[in-house]
């Protein structure tokens, strides 16, 4: 288990030393200070001020040597250029962590990043631990410890709860714990991280997922500058039953440009970044307001493993709306068992029982019904979550006690399950539902997005993890980029398939390979510098005949010194053309921030059109290739849609997995490779690549 202790003396110190301490209550310097005597800190703060007897009616210190005691921690609110000697000096004193707000380092340009540098390093020589610079600092409601300036606090303080808050951006991660005050959600924890130059966000995460009493993390983060540590705590998180919902920023191109700006870090790959995630367990967010409502949802510490939703209404309308948002975004709403309608329709003959269970307006004059419906919903249909439409009913505070007591059985019989209400109503009457852990949202859309991340996060916690593949020994590559045919003899001997094969030199040699491969071939341009052949006119397809092979031959050649005068030539690559198959593409992407990355999708239109394609970070095992290739919505093609033969998934799985273990094998040097297509041939008959071109880093060592 990684050592997070240091983030103990930053959340939990039983001394703080105010680095810069201000009488002035709006400074960043008085702002802690305040905040802390406001909320009944129960440690000891020691304000620090060489002009200054009192801070606050506080003893105030002239400087750090004068300090009665080693601080746990210090908050540090100077100059940067007096940064450097206050390292020096807490390190004297002993103090073991420290919240550095001063700005003017990594994201001010070079300079600043030097003096960052050289921070840490002092830092470290006195086993300093730094959060920032740049940052807006921590809270820890449950002691009343406040080490920031945050102005958000002037307009009331955070709720405890168990919900924990970690954000490199200062500003936003207490917009974040503001938004939760004002929804009435308990978020006791606030960490933001700033430049990260020692404290990360992923060390956040990962301290919140080793410690009591918070169960639900929030993230908010725009560059990742430690993907093995973040890795590892995402999977501490997951470990400890902890859903982890993130906000990851910097997915447009002016996004990524000011999140580089704002933090002096570049942002890698936002489809890439979103995947990795994904596969590891967390809910990935696009606005705060989506963020909440999950949070909100996953306090309550029901995580379903079953991910579906049965829908009780009073209103037909709402039943719609429901069940289009559910289709939309892919949350499941089977129909009841046929019994079980059966047993409804008798109960109430012009009532819907399918899924939307509309049990009318005549729940306002029997609210026995709501009872009976919900309970059939949970028994007999067996849904993960159950969403009951109540609108301004279930805020009504004549029927809310018969409501809550219809309710409190069903609550207690299924501990497992989501049980919420879609309800309007004063706030004293649907805080009585919430206090019985019946989630309530005003918004049924909301509330369907909701539910759908937390069955799903669920189910995540719930199943089997990814078997952990071994790093393979690294392999050889050559010494600059490949042509086609020495990229496919590479692949070969990495266990992946290729379509039989010659290279020839001259026409004779064409016709001769294209006689023994047998006709129909293929005939294309063999270089490293000719990447798109087709464009150029250097591929020809269903050539039937010797005749056929000179005539392409020289077409190819011509076409190549037409378009590339000075393309470095490998003679013509002869391949038997095969068909009957679905065209696949598989790949390799080298990603900045997580090294190679495997894509699959199918070939041709549906990548271009529809975008439709699974990322997986490498290695991984045939299990997992397999389940991205069926992860795809296009994957009906490939089970046989329509009547067609299924193709062969196991040897599309196969070669995927086995791509993964090449480039993971093949180190940094390794840019991108790209099989396009792969042909996936029916059941039994095996998957071939048709194309491929592997691209070097040819600077790398």
């Amino acid at each position: 288990m990684k050592d997070l202790s240091h983030i103990d003396g930053l959340l939990a110190p039983r001394s703080i030393a105010v680095i810069g301490a201000s009488e002035d209550v709006t400074r960043i310097g008085g702002r802690p200070i305040a905040a802390m005597l406001k909320a009944g800190y129960t440690g000891r703060i020691l304000p620090v001020n060489p002009k200054r007897e009192t801070v606050q009616g506080l003893k105030c210190y002239a400087s750090i040597d004068d300090l009665p005691e080693a601080p746990d921690a210090a908050l540090i609110a100077v100059p940067a250029r007096l940064v450097p000697e206050t390292i020096e000096a807490l390190g004297r004193k002993g103090c073991k962590a420290a919240t550095l707000f001063s700005a003017g380092f990594a994201e001010v340009g070079e300079e600043g990043v030097a003096a960052q540098t050289e921070l840490v390093a002092l830092a470290h020589k006195h086993g300093i631990r730094l959060l920032g610079p740049n940052t807006l600092g921590v809270y820890n409601v449950d002691i009343g410890y406040y080490g920031t300036f945050s102005s958000s606090l002037d307009t009331g303080h955070p709720r405890p709860g168990n919900i924990g808050i970690a954000s490199q951006s200062g500003a936003f991660g207490a917009h974040l714990g503001a938004l939760a005050r004002d929804r009435a959600l308990g978020a006791s924890v606030l960490i933001t991280t700033g430049n990260e130059a020692d404290i990360t966000v992923a060390d956040a995460i990962h301290w919140m997922a080793q410690r009591d009493g918070i169960d639900v993390i929030c993230a908010y983060m725009e560059a990742v500058t430690d993907p093995v540590s973040l890795l590892a705590a995402l999977e501490a998180a997951r470990d400890a039953g902890k859903p982890v919902i993130a906000l990851k920023a910097g997915r447009s191109a002016v996004g990524a440009q000011a999140a580089a700006s704002h933090t002096a870090s570049l942002t890698g790959d936002a489809v890439v970044a979103d995947a990795v995630l994904h596969d590891h367990g967390v809910i990935i967010v696009r606005d705060p307001e989506s963020m909440m409502d999950i949070a909100y949802a996953a306090s309550k510490k029901v995580l379903p493993s079953v991910h579906s939703l049965g829908v009780i209404t009073v209103s037909g309308g709402a039943g719609i709306v429901i069940s289009d948002e559910a289709e939309r975004i892919g949350l499941p709403m089977p129909a009841m068992p046929d019994a079980a309608q059966a047993r409804l329709k008798a109960l109430l003959p012009y009532a819907s029982p399918v899924n939307p269970l509309d049990c009318t307006a005549q729940a306002l004059n029997d609210p026995s019904l709501l009872e009976s419906f919900t309970r059939a919903a949970l028994e007999d249909g067996g849904y993960g979550a159950v969403l009951c439409f109540l609108t301004y009913v279930a805020g009504s505070p004549a029927v809310s006690d018969t409501i809550l007591a219809a309710m409190k059985p069903l609550r207690a019989a299924y501990p497992d399950r989501i049980i919420a209400f879609c309800a309007l109503g004063a706030p004293e009457v649907l805080e009585r539902y919430d206090d019985e852990g019946i989630l309530v949202f005003n918004d049924p859309c909301r509330a369907t997005r909701a539910i759908h991340a937390i069955c799903n996060a669920g189910a995540t916690l719930a199943g089997d993890r990814p078997a952990k593949m071994p790093v393979p020994d690294k392999i050889a590559l050559p010494d600059c980029a490949p042509d086609e045919a020495e990229a496919k003899n590479i692949l070969t001997k990495a266990g992946i398939a290729c379509a039989p094969e010659t290279r020839t030199k001259d026409v004779e040699e064409a016709v001769t390979a294209a006689e023994a491969l047998g006709f129909p071939v293929v005939m294309k341009i063999l270089s490293p510098d000719i990447i798109h052949k087709s464009d150029i006119g250097a591929v020809k397809l269903n050539i039937g005949s010797a005749e056929d092979v000179r005539m392409a031959f020289d077409e190819i050649m011509q076409a190549a010194k037409t378009h590339v005068p000075d393309a470095a030539i490998g003679g013509i690559l002869v391949a038997k053309q095969l068909s009957g198959g679905v065209e696949c593409l598989m790949g390799i992407n080298r990603d900045p921030t997580f090294g190679p990355v495997a894509v699959f999708g199918l070939g041709g239109i549906f990548v271009e059109l529809l975008d439709d394609v699974a990322l997986r970070t490498c290695p991984f095992d045939v299990a997992t290739a397999r389940d991205m290739i069926l992860s795809i919505r296009g994957a009906p093609i490939l089970k046989g849609a329509r009547g067609q033969e299924a193709s062969d998934i196991d040897a599309l799985a196969q070669m995927l997995s086995k791509l993964s273990i090449f480039a993971a094998a093949a180190g940094a040097r390794l840019l991108s490779i790209d099989l396009n297509p792969v042909l996936a041939l029916p059941q039994g008959q095996g998957a071939y690549a048709l194309d491929a071109v592997i691209e070097l880093n040819e600077e790398a060592s």
